[in-house]
């Protein structure tokens, strides 16, 4: 991540908006997070939540531990030091987490953790409160040949080894962690200009 900010200095004047998925993948969630907050002091950001963010704070708030610590929540855990009972989240993480958004749109695109519903429009979909909570986790837009949404949709969560790129999509997961063909890379996408910029994983 600080390799691809890195790449991202020329960019100063734009927004950097991150979609979600900070911890739970590497060893160092914790250290993700405390460069996040970090960065937002010297750069204009916004931080949507992704679906581990939201597993971690069911964990924290509602002791939801099992679902998040079968999908990463360990390593996660272990980057601060935690146990069960007492977690070891610094207070501004915590709120880091809690003040991570479900979406953000501009006048051309529509900003997402994983993706929404291609069978109704955005308008639709922020209406509808369960719609809204699969943002987190959607991914029937993928395979969808049409869809009747109003703008471009970024969004992440489902990996590829090249970013898509259809009618009014761009998605930008392509497999940080994934030591395998093609994948092993942490994408951004400037915008408008659709230019992709990328960093191979280190470990790699």
């Amino acid at each position: 991540m600080n390799a691809l900010l890195k790449k991202l200095e020329p960019y100063k004047d734009y927004t950097y908006l991150f979609v979600g998925d900070y911890i739970d993948r590497g060893p160092d969630s914790k250290g993700v997070v405390e460069r996040l907050i970090h960065f937002c002091d010297e750069q204009e950001c916004i931080f949507l939540r992704g679906n581990h963010e939201q597993m971690l704070l069911d964990a924290y708030y509602n002791n939801n531990l099992d679902m998040w610590l079968m999908n990463g929540g360990k390593s996660t855990l272990a980057s601060y030091h935690g146990t069960y009972n007492d977690m070891g989240f610094p207070d501004n993480h915590l709120e880091f987490y809690r003040n991570t958004r479900m979406y953000h749109q501009t006048d051309d695109y529509f900003f997402v953790h994983a993706g929404l519903s291609p069978h109704k429009t955005i308008a639709e979909s922020v209406r509808d409160n369960e719609d809204i909570d699969q943002f987190l986790w959607e991914r029937s837009h993928l395979n969808a040949f049409d869809t009747p949404w109003e703008k471009t949709v970024v969004f992440g969560h489902t990996p590829r080894p090249h970013p898509i790129r259809k009618p009014n999509m761009l998605g930008i997961d392509t497999g940080c962690v994934y030591d395998k063909l093609g994948y092993g890379k942490l994408t951004a996408v400037l915008l408008p200009e659709q230019e992709f910029v990328q960093q191979i994983c280190l470990d790699n």
